[in-house]
Order: structure tokens, then sequence, then C-alpha cells
């Protein structure tokens, strides 16, 4: 099955251009990045902490049903313009990759469509090479797919 996430990394660039459509409104796409609930249901985490303001933080924890950690991330918010734009940093702890920086734009394609465009930079092309070398790509595609379905489960 074709992932409807798409991941396009240029050879030698030290940065990831994501997009996705969603059969969802852009305001429910931008609800989904900035709700605490809905953000732990469709990545399948925790929050551990979330201020969802200019330089608030963020922090989740992914545990195994034993409550190892599997998996933990976190960073800050730096600016956000409802329904069009996030800016954030994002860093790894169980990978000990360094923080990269995130911009996710939303755009409305119809009333009930919208694309979500992701661009991260890396520190270096190493450590983007080294992310795409974990099921990343297949990850992402997976927990969007989860919130397009919570989200047109909520609107029936």
């Amino acid at each position: 099955m074709e992932q409807k996430t798409k991941i396009i990394a240029e050879e030698g660039k030290q940065e990831l251009l994501i997009t996705r459509e969603f059969d969802l409104p852009v305001e429910s796409l931008f609800t989904a990045y900035k709700d605490k609930a809905l953000f732990e249901k469709w990545m399948g985490t925790k929050l551990v902490h979330f201020e969802f303001k200019e330089y608030g933080k963020y922090h989740f924890e992914t545990r195994s049903p034993k409550g190892d950690l599997m998996f933990s991330g976190k960073g800050t918010f730096h600016t956000f313009i409802p329904n069009e734009m996030i800016v954030r940093t994002f860093e790894m702890d169980v990978f000990s990759f360094p923080p990269q920086l995130e911009f996710l734009n939303f755009k409305a394609i119809t009333n009930d469509t919208s694309k979500l465009t992701m661009h991260i930079i890396f520190k270096s092309v190493e450590i983007r090479n080294e992310l795409l070398k974990k099921p990343f790509a297949i990850g992402l595609d997976m927990a969007h797919q989860r919130l397009e379905d919570i989200i047109n489960n909520l609107n029936k």
C-alpha cells in the first residue's frame, strides 16, 4: 500500500520536505497539533508537558505495556499562526539526535480537505540520513492516518 505521507530527501541536503493531504478541514488538522488530548491520541503517546503557546515547551513519551521507555521527544513552540503555521524545535531523546528545526504549514485545499507541509532542518546531512534509516517514514504515515481517522470519527 502506498504511503500518503510523502518524504522528499534531496541528496546532500540537511533537510526533509514532508507533505500529506488530508480529508479534513484545515481547522481540524491544525487542532490535532495544538490540542493535548488529540495529539496524544493520534501520536499514541503520553504528553508529559504541553504548553501550546509562543516559547511553550512540550515533552512526550511512549512506553511499552511493561512501562519501559520506547520513545521520548521534546521541543519548544517558537511561533504559530492559527490554521496556517507552527514553527517548533524537536529533539528525540532515545536516538540522541540533536534538535531539529521544523516549519509546519497548513493549507486549505477545499472546505473539507487540507495539506500539511513540513520542512525539517537538521544539524547535518549525516544526522538526517541516520533518521531516514529508522522506520521514520512508516511511523509518520501511520500517525497521520490515525490523525485523519480520529478526527473524522469525532465529526460523525
